[in-house]
């Protein structure tokens, strides 16, 4: 499934794709946090799955325009407020938590290695919304690699096949698990199931590889 097509099948459920006027990426992206592909508990708030703002116009404004009319179309809503997935320091596929944090967002909970979960209530007597167990007993997945992921993002459909292909090669276990509805998206053991690898049950990264990352990654483990 390509990206657009995932998009196409949330808008029933409430996702917008909102994009700056610009030529280059520049957009946000958001639905009921019911409906996210994230294993948190955050009825009735609005999950930000992507603020993505291209380097070409940083410090122009845009960043600040598309929160603000995301704001504004969950208030209209009569959401409890926004949810966005975050880091401890600034990451690759994450939310910059400096940014977030200056805009109002606070912490509502962690999760190992480096996830954090940031929200903004519109209210003071908000419910705080946090991660799923799923989340913490990570310890429970099988030896070798794990590989979550799903079309939320249109590079995976590119690279899963490529690393599938090297592991084989390499006589390295590789499970791959492509999520395919919310509700196992809820109940995943990694907060980022857009993509994240695991071996041996610890999270090795949630960034998307390349073949010459993927091939560090087997070096380092003696494969």
């Amino acid at each position: 499934m390509t990206k657009k097509a995932w998009i196409q099948e949330r808008l029933d459920e409430g996702l917008v794709f909102l994009k700056g006027n610009v030529r280059g990426k520049c957009f946000i992206e958001y639905i009921p946090a019911e409906y996210a592909w994230v294993p948190i508990e955050a009825d009735g708030y609005m999950y930000i799955d992507c603020l993505w703002v291209s380097g070409q116009f940083k410090g122009q404004g845009y960043s600040t325009l598309l929160l603000e009319e995301c704001i504004r179309d969950s208030k209209a809503k009569a959401k409890k407020g926004l949810v966005i997935l975050s880091s401890q320091k600034k990451r690759g596929f994450l939310s910059d938590p400096k940014y977030m944090k200056y805009k109002g967002f606070e912490r509502a909970d962690a999760a190992a290695p480096y996830f954090e979960l940031l929200y903004l209530p519109f209210a003071q007597n908000a419910d705080q919304p946090c991660f799923k167990k799923a989340v913490k007993t990570q310890n429970s997945l099988p030896e070798g690699f794990v590989l979550y992921y799903t079309d939320q993002c249109p590079f995976t459909a590119k690279y899963v096949p490529l690393l599938e292909k090297m592991a084989q090669e390499r006589h390295a276990k590789l499970q791959t698990v492509h999520i395919r509805t919310k509700e196992d998206a809820q109940n995943a053991p990694s907060p980022f199931t857009t993509f994240s690898l695991f071996y041996n049950g610890e999270l090795v990264t949630h960034e998307i590889l390349s073949e010459k990352k993927f091939d560090k990654i087997l070096a380092d483990k003696g494969l």
